[in-house]
């Protein structure tokens, strides 16, 4: 099977239950996890990626492509993740920061990297630090890293809640494409209606009760 399958995942904190999901995600597929904060979204993406705090207790399988990957470390999962922050480290140049996105062993660094830059319309932009882009330029960026790292399912924190209107919508777009463009299995965390909306793909609670935009 390809995709991402949460199979009868299960999240909890002491006694009480975060995260309860039997879902399916295809290749090209957005699923939307809403809800309020502290109701479990990020708990559910930690899970997902690997990075679940110890006082927290999960029970059923994460299955990637066919793959069950519920015990692996994080790098091995072949997962990309996108924070509401960027995370670009200050002190590397643009290129220095996907320099972190590419295997080790990649061949012709410098060229891949260009050529992304170039189709991100960031073209020249490998030796710029971080500190003079513009948001939208960070983001742009912070999607590169991600995708040079060829990942076979994407996760998305909340990543476009700190721009503003305009540009969120240019980003969210920009995201969705390259992800579905790729067949990338897509899971979104998200508050806001109108990235729900944007997805068009199922939209779910932490608990796995739909949501009705």
């Amino acid at each position: 099977m390809t995709g991402l399958q949460l199979q009868k995942l299960e999240i909890r904190q002491g006694d009480r239950v975060l995260v309860s999901l039997d879902v399916e995600v295809a290749p090209g597929e957005v699923l939307t996890v809403m809800g309020a904060s502290g109701s479990g979204k990020s708990t559910l993406l930690a899970a997902v990626i690997g990075t679940l705090p110890r006082d927290f207790t999960m029970t059923g399988q994460i299955v990637l492509n066919g793959v069950d990957v519920t015990a692996l470390p994080t790098r091995a999962r072949k997962m990309g993740i996108l924070f509401q922050d960027d995370v670009l480290f200050p002190h590397l140049s643009v290129g220095g920061n996907l320099g972190f996105g590419l295997p080790a062993r990649t061949r012709n660094r410098t060229e891949r990297i260009d050529a992304g830059l170039e189709e991100m319309g960031l073209a020249g932009f490998a030796a710029r630090d971080p500190a003079t882009l513009s948001g939208g330029q960070r983001a742009r960026v912070a999607l590169l890293r991600a995708l040079l790292a060829n990942p076979e399912a994407l996760l998305l924190d909340e990543p476009f809640s700190r721009l503003d209107t305009e540009l969120r919508e240019q980003i969210r777009t920009l995201v969705l494409t390259h992800a579905r463009a790729l067949s990338l299995p897509l899971v979104l965390v998200t508050h806001d209606a109108e990235d729900a909306r944007a997805a068009t793909g199922p939209v779910v609670t932490p608990l796995g009760q739909a949501v009705h935009l």
